[in-house]
């Protein structure tokens, strides 16, 4: 079952947060389980975004929380944001295409 991680922060710091993420598409090559990566700002408040990360399974997704360079950026990425970042875990129940 598809499986959605929703990363919620306030950052003033989008280039460094970019640059993480970078840092970690690079490290993780060839390990990560992530299968989709969006990032959403919000139009109203420009420091509030909203990543949004697809793997093919909750087990998956675990696994990639798990990997030092995931470990390593997630506690760069807090550094950079304005209070604790919001995760939400979700079990994708019905996916429809239109």
């Amino acid at each position: 079952m598809t499986f959605l991680q929703l990363i919620e922060y306030e950052t003033t710091q989008k280039a460094r947060v970019d640059h993480l993420m970078d840092e970690w598409l690079e490290a993780t090559e060839g390990k990560r389980t992530a299968t989709h990566e969006m990032l959403g700002q919000d139009r109203d408040k420009p420091s509030h975004f909203v990543n949004i990360v697809e793997f093919p399974s909750y087990e998956k997704a675990m696994a990639n929380s798990g990997l030092p360079e995931t470990q390593h950026i997630a506690e760069e990425l807090r550094g950079l944001c304005v209070g604790e970042p919001r995760f939400v875990n979700l079990d994708i129940v019905r996916d429809e295409s239109w």
